[in-house]
C-alpha cells in the first residue's frame, strides 16, 4: 500500500515538473498556491485511503464499511454524490450558457430525494445486504434476475463514470495545462488505488471530506459575489440580463419551451432515476439500522437543495463576471478550457489564485470520491452478483471475491478512460442526465414492483427490465447526444432527449404483463421488504 501511495506522489510531482517546464496555464497565471492545494488535497485523500486499509478486514468491510456508518455521515457522503464534478463545473455551465435552464437540471436533481425515504429507504436497510441485486434477489430467485441487475447497474455506472472522468480531465488540463488523455490516466491511478485499497470506508469518508469542502468553497464564492451586488439578489439578475447576449432569454426556460415532451421526460428521469442508481443504493448498507438510512436521505436533501441554490447563482456570476474579462477566453472567443471551465474561472476573476486553486482541488477531490463510488458500485456487480452468485453459486474461496472485484476495478478503470476520449466535448451535467435516464428505465421499476407488488416474477423483474434499459440505451445512441454531437448527423433519429417519456411506462408495461401471464407467481421467495 505505502509503495504505491509514494508512487503516485512521484506521478504526480512528475506532471507538475512538466507544466513548471513547459508553459502551463497555472505557470502563466503565477498559481503556485493553487497547484499546493491541489497537491494537499491528493495528500489527504491517499492518507484517508491508507487509515481506511487498514479497517479492512473483511468482505463485509469492503462493501459496506462494516454498516457502522451513522446517518448524518451517511447523509453527508450521499449529497457528496450529488455535489459532483458534474454538478458544479456542468451545472453552472449550463446556467452561465442557457440560464434558467440550468436551474431547471438542479432542481431536478432533488425531486428525486423524497422518493427514495418514503418508499426505498427502509426496506432497503432491512435486508442488510451489499447491492441493489440482493434486494431484488431477496424476492425473486434465479439467475437471471441477478445477471440483469447486475448488466444494468454496470450501464449506469459507465455513463454516470464517464461524465466525471471528462470533468477530470479538463480540469486538469485547465489548472496544469496538461495533455487530456495524461489527466485522464493521473484520475484512473488514483480512483483504482481508493478502490483497490480502501474500499468503501475510504470511499465513503473521502466524501465526506470533500462534501464540506464543497459547500464551504460554493459559500465562500457565493458571498464574494452577492457582496458585490450589496447582496442584492434582484441586482444580480438585472446586471445578467443586461451583460448575457441572450438578454431577458436567460430567466426562462427557453431549451425546454421548444421541446415540450423533453421537457416532460427530463422530469421523468431525474425524479425516478435517483431511486435507482447503483452506487448511491449501496449507501443504504453502510448504516446500522432503517432509521438511520431515513435520517441520512433528509440530511442528503437538506444539503443538496443549499448546494444548487448557490450552483444558480454562482452561473449568474459567471454572466457578470466572466464576459467583462478577455483573459478568460482565447482569440476565437471561446472560454479557455472549455465551457465546463467556468466555475473555475470566476473563482480565478472573484479571488485570484488562492480561490481558484481551492475551488479546483475540492473539485478534483469530488472527482475522485464519486469515481471511486462509482467504481465501486460497478466492481461489485461483477464481483458480488456474478462471480459469488452467480458463477461460484454462493460459495467462492476466501479470498478470491475481493481479488475479482480489485480486477474488475482496473477494468472499469480502463474503459472509463476510454470512453471520456469518445465524450471529452459534452457537457457533463447533461451526460449524467442520461445515466438517471437509464436507471429510471431498468433499475427503478424493478426494484419497486419488487418490493411493493406480491404478484411481481422474476421472468417479469427480467423481461421488464430488460425491456427499459435496452430501449432506453438505444434511443439514446438515437437521438441527439450521442446520434449528433458523437456521431456528427445532422438530425437525430429519435427526438425526445431524453427518452424516459416511453422507455418507463415501457420497462412497467412488460413487467406487469410477463408476471400477470404467469398462473403463479413462481421463482418468488417468501420474504417481506416492507
Amino acid at each position: 500500500m505505502k509503495k504505491c501511495l509514494i508512487a503516485v506522489l512521484f506521478l504526480t510531482a512528475g506532471a507538475h515538473a512538466a507544466t513548471v517546464n513547459g508553459t502551463s496555464t497555472a505557470e502563466g497565471n503565477g498559481h503556485t498556491l493553487s497547484i499546493a492545494m491541489f497537491f494537499g488535497i491528493i495528500l489527504v485523500t491517499l492518507y484517508i485511503t491508507w487509515w481506511a486499509a487498514r479497517k479492512v478486514r473483511s468482505t463485509g468491510d469492503f462493501y459496506n464499511a462494516g454498516g457502522n456508518i451513522s446517518g448524518v455521515q451517511n447523509g453527508l457522503a450521499i449529497a457528496g454524490d450529488a455535489m459532483s464534478a458534474g454538478a458544479l463545473l456542468g451545472l453552472s455551465a449550463l446556467v452561465y450558457s442557457n440560464g434558467f435552464d440550468g436551474l431547471v437540471y438542479a432542481v431536478g436533481y432533488t425531486t428525486g430525494m423524497p422518493i427514495v425515504v418514503f418508499l426505498l429507504a427502509g426496506p432497503l436497510r432491512k435486508l442488510g445486504k451489499y447491492t441493489f441485486s440482493d434486494v431484488v434477489c431477496a424476492r425473486l430467485e434465479g439467475n437471471g434476475v441477478r445477471v440483469f441487475a447486475a448488466i444494468a447497474s454496470l450501464c449506469i455506472v459507465l455513463f454516470y463514470l464517464v461524465a466525471q472522468m471528462v470533468g477530470a480531465g479538463q480540469l486538469i488540463q485547465t489548472l496544469f495545462g496538461l495533455d487530456y488523455l495524461f489527466a485522464l490516466f493521473l484520475v484512473g491511478i488514483l480512483m483504482v488505488l481508493y478502490v483497490v485499497f480502501g474500499g468503501m470506508m475510504a470511499t465513503t469518508w473521502v466524501q465526506i471530506v470533500k462534501a464540506i469542502l464543497m459547500l464551504s468553497g460554493c459559500l465562500f464564492l457565493c458571498f464574494l459575489i452577492m457582496r458585490h451586488y450589496g447582496f442584492s439578489y434582484a441586482l444580480l439578475l438585472r446586471d445578467a440580463v443586461a451583460t448575457s447576449p441572450k438578454g431577458e432569454g436567460i430567466l426562462t426556460a427557453s431549451a425546454f419551451s421548444q421541446s415540450h415532451l423533453s421537457a416532460l421526460s427530463l422530469g421523468i428521469a431525474l425524479m425516478f432515476g435517483t431511486a435507482g442508481l447503483p452506487h448511491v443504493l449501496m449507501r443504504f448498507f453502510t448504516v446500522p439500522d432503517a432509521r438511520a438510512a431515513r435520517s441520512s436521505v433528509l440530511w442528503a436533501t437538506i444539503l443538496m437543495n443549499g448546494f444548487y441554490a448557490m450552483i444558480f447563482i454562482i452561473g449568474v456570476g459567471a454572466i457578470c463576471f466572466l464576459h467583462r474579462a478577455p483573459r478568460f477566453f482565447d482569440v476565437h472567443g471561446a472560454l479557455i478550457g472549455g465551457g465546463n471551465s467556468v466555475a473555475l474561472h470566476l473563482a480565478d476573476a472573484l479571488g485570484g489564485g488562492a480561490l481558484l486553486g481551492f475551488l479546483s482541488a475540492v473539485a478534483f477531490a469530488t472527482i475522485l470520491a464519486v469515481v471511486a463510488g462509482l467504481t465501486l458500485s460497478g466492481a461489485s456487480a461483477i464481483s458480488h452478483d456474478l462471480y459469488r452468485c452467480v458463477y461460484a453459486k454462493g460459495k467462492p474461496t476466501k479470498t478470491s471475491e475481493l481479488t475479482v472485484l480489485r480486477l474488475s476495478v482496473v477494468a472499469l478503470g480502463i474503459v472509463a478512460i476510454l470512453l471520456a476520449l469518445v465524450f471529452k466535448n459534452q457537457n457533463i451535467a447533461y451526460m449524467i442526465s442520461l445515466a438517471f435516464s437509464i436507471s429510471c428505465s431498468s433499475t427503478f421499476p424493478v426494484l419497486l414492483l419488487a418490493i411493493y407488488w406480491k404478484r411481481f416474477t422474476a421472468r417479469g423483474a427480467v423481461w421488464g427490465g430488460l425491456a427499459g434499459l435496452m430501449s432506453s440505451l438505444t434511443l439514446t445512441v438515437l437521438g441527439p447526444s450521442v446520434w449528433v454531437k458523437v456521431f456528427g448527423f445532422t438530425q437525430p433519429m429519435f427526438s425526445i432527449d431524453p427518452p424516459a417519456l416511453f422507455t418507463v411506462p415501457l420497462a412497467f408495461l412488460v413487467c406487469f404483463t410477463v408476471s400477470l401471464r404467469e398462473k403463479a407467481p413462481v421463482s418468488t421467495n417468501n420474504v417481506s421488504l416492507q
